[in-house]
């Protein structure tokens, strides 16, 4: 049986297909970043830089500007901002970015760009006594743990902090350290001294992990693609941050609601404060310890290529700037003035 329309019946008109809009400029460099699996610091730098240099040419688009825009820029953070080298250097990393990889834009001018001239500093390095008297001041908490394993491992503080239970090995005394800088995995070792504590904070992550299980909350970060490989990763024990924030937050980049990795902040108030109570009289930061480590182990007799193996350099030059502080070759020489005052 038919239906018949009602005469005064009106049909809604039918809308035409309204077009998507294009993605915003910082959209897509957002887009184009996480693509290529950089870091959140590097995002954050990299979007702030872009903004920088759009506010300074009074919001025009990059598209509309070229080299001696970008050139304006850099030069400006140089002199009225009196920017360091590698400050004004990580602005133009960004910009060619922009350039590059978002705008798809050719850069023949990009030879003609002056880059800022790097210093080479020599790195602070404590003695072994001042190391000892920082470890002595540091509390016993999560924060003196942590701090601990940078100077007995040699690690990054990033590195420390998203290490995974799995990664590691306390029968072999070993620690897997996985996408440090460059993407690269090492081994480094595992300090006998920290066996106990790391197994007793291991513990209590355990019942925090539980917890977690419980509320729904356990899911971590995990590398690219292993969510799919292995689809229960995320809420596995061995997958968990080793140092958890006490916790939940939202990920800036997913959205998701979980427990992340330690406070990096936390660590660096905790070495200030250490050095300032030991009255080290150094600029002390937690990179420090890691510089701390390699001339340590030289000093001790360890070979240049072993250190550079735990450090994970590419190059031995790299690791080579840690004997500045031995007493050694050209720098084992007797003062003149030691032999006349002799």
């Amino acid at each position: 049986m038919l239906t018949l329309e009602k005469p005064n019946a009106t049909r809604s008109p039918e809308l035409p297909d309204t077009p998507a809009k294009p993605p915003k400029l910082l959209d897509r460099m957002r887009e184009a970043i996480r693509v290529r699996r950089y870091s959140l610091a590097t995002e954050r730098n990299y979007i702030q830089w872009a903004k920088r240099y759009i506010y300074f040419h009074g919001k025009r688009h990059p598209a509309e500007m070229g080299a001696a825009e970008v050139e304006a820029f850099l030069s400006d953070l140089a002199t009225a901002r009196n920017v360091s080298a590698s400050t004004q250097n990580q602005a133009m990393h960004a910009l060619l970015f922009l350039y590059r990889d978002v705008l798809d834009t050719n850069l023949p001018w990009l030879d003609g760009i002056t880059r800022a001239k790097v210093s080479k500093r020599l790195p602070s390095v404590l003695t072994v006594a001042e190391t000892l008297a920082l470890l002595r001041k540091l509390p016993d908490d999560t924060n003196g743990l942590i701090v601990r394993l940078l100077y007995g491992t040699g690690m990054r503080i990033k590195e420390c902090l998203r290490l995974r239970v799995k990664d590691i090995d306390f029968a072999r005394r070993q620690v897997a350290i996985r996408e440090g800088k460059g993407g690269k995995d090492r081994m480094t070792m595992l300090p006998d001294a920290l066996v106990p504590a790391l197994e007793a904070h291991l513990v209590e992550r355990r019942r925090w992990h539980d917890i977690d299980l419980a509320t729904q909350h356990a899911d971590v970060e995990l590398p690219a693609a292993i969510d799919r490989k292995y689809p229960r990763a995320a809420i596995e024990w061995a997958w968990q941050y080793v140092f958890a924030a006490p916790g939940y937050s939202t990920c800036p980049r997913t959205g998701a609601y979980r427990r992340h990795h330690w406070c990096e902040r936390n660590i660096q108030r905790a070495v200030k404060a250490a050095a300032n109570a030991a009255a080290i009289p150094k600029l002390v930061h937690p990179h420090t310890l890691r510089h701390s480590f390699a001339t340590h182990l030289l000093e001790s007799g360890s070979d240049i290529r072993t250190v550079q193996e735990l450090l994970g350099h590419s190059d031995v030059s790299t690791t080579m700037i840690y004997t500045h502080v031995l007493n050694r070759g050209a720098r084992g020489v007797t003062s003149p003035l030691d032999r006349i005052a002799a």
